[in-house]
């Protein structure tokens, strides 16, 4: 089996992104569109994950306008074939490491989340650094078959 690649996305990724988070069945499903332009104006706070020329796992981010310090990590998927591997893990270290100037990653993971939970706990005990938790979006915004959103909030890094 060949490496692990991990790489910013290209435009055209943006479709294997679409597809692989319809896939997920636990991902908000944004349009096929919305992927595409990510790929485009994000690719520098983002990466990709190919094994074997597919892709098999991406992460979206981006810096917060108001906190440029802080890569938001909107996303993570990794295809069904490749979970429990640390795909995730490597593209997770890989794009903090890749993105100049931050020391604090941030992202929102529903309570019932217990991967994503484990993945930034897991990041924040590699890195030695601290992990503050808070409610970002509650259901009242999010709506009723929504469960709230919990910020994490990790850092400072050292690097």
């Amino acid at each position: 089996m060949e490496q692990l690649a991990i790489g910013h996305p290209e435009v055209a990724d943006g479709v294997a992104c679409w597809r692989l988070a319809d896939a997920t069945g636990v991902l908000d499903v944004n349009s096929r569109y919305s992927y595409l332009l990510w790929c485009r104006d994000f690719a520098a706070t983002s990466v990709v994950a190919r094994r074997d020329g597919e892709l098999v796992g991406f992460v979206t981010g981006y810096r917060r306008p108001d906190a440029p310090s802080a890569l938001v990590v909107w996303q993570v998927g990794v295809d069904a074939a490749a979970r429990g591997q640390g795909v995730a893990a490597a593209m997770l270290d890989d794009l903090f490491d890749r993105v100049p100037e931050v020391d604090h990653l941030e992202a929102t993971v529903t309570p019932d989340n217990k991967g994503s939970i484990a993945l930034f706990s897991r990041f924040a005990e590699r890195r030695g650094a601290p992990v503050r938790r808070s409610e970002l979006f509650g259901s009242e915004l999010l709506g009723a078959d929504h469960e709230p959103e919990i910020l994490f909030r990790i850092g400072p890094v050292d690097r």
